[in-house]
Formats: structure tokens, sequence, C-alpha cells
């Protein structure tokens, strides 16, 4: 089994890092967070993560939260809710070794502007039966990389856009913390 010394890097309100969290002391994986990293500010992910006393860094320079992860031996970086496109100077320094979660059944409703409720948007107004959500590898290709694991649901019972996110996003909190545990055992 391998361990890995992991980096969550979010955007918003960081329920996709609480998921991780609880499931790290829940014992789910024995990977350890050692930093949150964010490119806003007033992202509530970084609340969350001090909190649960985890290191928190704001920065959009490459350069200085690729010397922040390497001070920590960051070994695996997990993208929870991150709305910034990773730079390939980026991805080439950690190649293969980035994950994403994305809301939906990849490669559907993927790509460029295809985040948060602007996917279920897409995937309601095509009328689609189900949804889901997927972890990938990040690759210089948006939501373009390997898949890890996916999980689809029925949504012929939700009647809106917001109600297929609420009921992919409980999907979302199971997916990634599954994806982790997956990556110790390969």
């Amino acid at each position: 089994m391998r361990t890995y010394k992991i980096a969550v890097f979010v955007s918003g309100s960081g329920t996709n890092l609480q998921s991780i969290l609880d499931a790290m002391d829940r014992g789910d994986f024995q990977s350890q967070v050692l930093l949150c990293h964010s490119n806003k500010e007033d992202a509530y992910g970084l609340e969350r993560a001090k909190k649960h006393g985890i290191d928190c860094l704001v920065s959009r320079d490459d350069d200085e939260i690729l010397q922040a992860l390497e001070s920590r031996g960051i070994d695996l970086i997990v993208l929870a809710g991150y709305l910034r496109i990773l730079s390939d100077y980026f991805l080439e320094n950690f190649k293969g070794l980035i994950l994403n979660i994305h809301p939906s059944l990849l490669p559907k409703y993927g790509g460029m502007g295809m985040y948060g409720i602007h996917v279920h948007e897409a995937v309601y107004a095509h009328g689609e039966r189900e949804s889901g959500a997927t972890v990938h590898l990040v690759t210089g290709v948006v939501d373009g990389g390997q898949i890890i694991l996916q999980e689809s649901t029925s949504i012929e019972d939700c009647h809106s856009p917001e109600e297929i996110q609420a009921k992919v996003l409980k999907i979302e909190h199971r997916l990634l913390p599954k994806a982790i545990a997956h990556l110790e055992e390969v």
C-alpha cells in the first residue's frame, strides 16, 4: 500500500475538501492532507482546512505554490472544486499525480466552461436520464485525463439543474475519498 502527502486545491465552499477530511478522520484511507491551497482569498474551503489544523496557502503564482508543495513533500494533488486551469509548467512538475472531481459522467459535459451549475444546466437541457461524477487524472486537456472512478445515478426525479447538482454533489462526496483509497492500492 502506498500513502500520499496530499494538497487539496479549492476555490469555493470546500464541501469536497470536507468529505476528504472526514474520510481521513474515519480512516477510509491512510494518506494525509497537509496543505489546502486556493486561488481565492475568500474561499470558505480555507476555513474548513484551518479548523482541521491544515496549513493554507492563497496564491496564483506557480513558483510559490510549487515551493509550498515541495517543502511539505506533497506527492498527490486533489482538485476539489478548483476553478483555475493549471499551467503546463505546473502539470509537468506533478505529471500523473493530480486528481480532479468533475460533476458529470465524462467524457460527456466536460471541457472548457463546463464547471459547477453550468454542467447541470447542460445535462438538464439535454434531457439526460442519468448523471453522476468522475474522478480523473489532470492533463493539459481540460477534463481529458484518464478516468480513475465514476459513479452514476438516475436523475429522472430531478426537475431542475439545482436538483441535479444536489444529487450529484452527494456522489462527489463519496467518490473523491474512494479515489484516494483506490490510488493507495494500485
